[in-house]
C-alpha cells in the first residue's frame, strides 16, 4: 500500500499528514488557514491522492509557518509513500485552464529537488491570505519531496485563480507522475539504478 503517515512537532507549528498515493482524491484538510485548506483539498481532488491534514500553528503571528510546515510534512509523506518508486511514471505535465489563467506545471519526481516559480500575482493578498505563501508552499513541497518542480503563469489577471490553477496544475501533473506505469512493473524509471 502507498500510503505514509507524518507527524512534524516544533515550537511554531504541530502537523499530522496523512496520504494515500492510490486514492480517489478524499480529502479532509483544516490547517486554520480557509484559503489554504481550499488549495489542499484542491490538490487532494486534482491528483486523485488522498490527503488528511492537522495543523495547529503560531496563526497570532502570521499563517507563515503553517503553509511552510504543511509543505515539508507532505513531501516528507510523498517520499515515504513512494518507496523505491520502481514502476512510477515519475514525470508529470499538465496545462490548466481556469477563466483567466492559464498555468502550466512540470515535475520530475528525481529525488533532486529545484523549483522553477514562473507565477507573479497581482495582489498581494487573497481575502487574508498572503500569495507569497503559495510559492512558499511548493519550494518546501519540492524540497522535502525530492521534486524537480517547474510551474509557469501564462496568463492570468485574478490572484485567487492564479493560486488555485497553480494548485491543480500541480495537482495534475503529480497524478500522472506517482501512478504506476503498466509498462515499467517493478522497475525503477532511471538508468542511474536509483533514484
Amino acid at each position: 500500500m502507498r500510503k505514509a503517515t507524518i507527524s512534524r512537532k516544533t515550537a511554531e507549528t504541530g502537523i499530522e499528514v496523512e496520504i494515500n498515493l492510490d486514492g480517489t482524491g478524499r480529502y479532509d484538510c483544516r490547517t486554520g488557514v480557509g484559503f489554504f485548506d481550499h488549495m489542499l483539498d484542491q490538490l487532494a481532488r486534482h491528483s486523485l491522492i488522498d490527503i488528511t491534514v492537522r495543523a495547529e500553528g503560531d496563526l497570532h503571528v502570521d499563517d507563515h509557518h503553517t503553509v511552510e510546515d504543511t509543505g515539508i510534512a507532505l513531501g516528507q509523506a510523498l517520499v515515504k509513500a513512494l518507496g523505491d518508486k520502481k514502476g512510477i511514471r515519475r514525470y508529470g505535465h499538465f496545462g490548466l485552464a481556469m477563466d483567466d489563467t492559464q498555468v502550466a506545471a512540470a515535475l520530475d519526481l528525481s529525488a533532486r529537488p529545484y523549483l522553477v516559480w514562473n507565477v507573479d500575482f497581482p495582489s498581494q493578498k487573497i481575502g487574508t491570505f498572503d500569495t507569497e505563501l503559495v510559492r512558499e508552499f511548493f519550494q518546501a513541497l519540492s524540497t522535502h519531496g525530492g521534486i524537480t518542480l517547474h510551474v509557469d503563469r501564462l496568463h492570468g489577471i485574478n490572484s485567487h485563480h492564479i493560486a488555485e490553477a497553480s494548485f491543480k496544475a500541480v495537482a495534475r501533473a503529480l497524478r500522472e507522475a506517482v501512478e504506476p506505469d503498466p509498462r515499467m512493473a517493478g522497475v525503477l524509471p532511471s538508468t542511474k539504478g536509483a533514484l
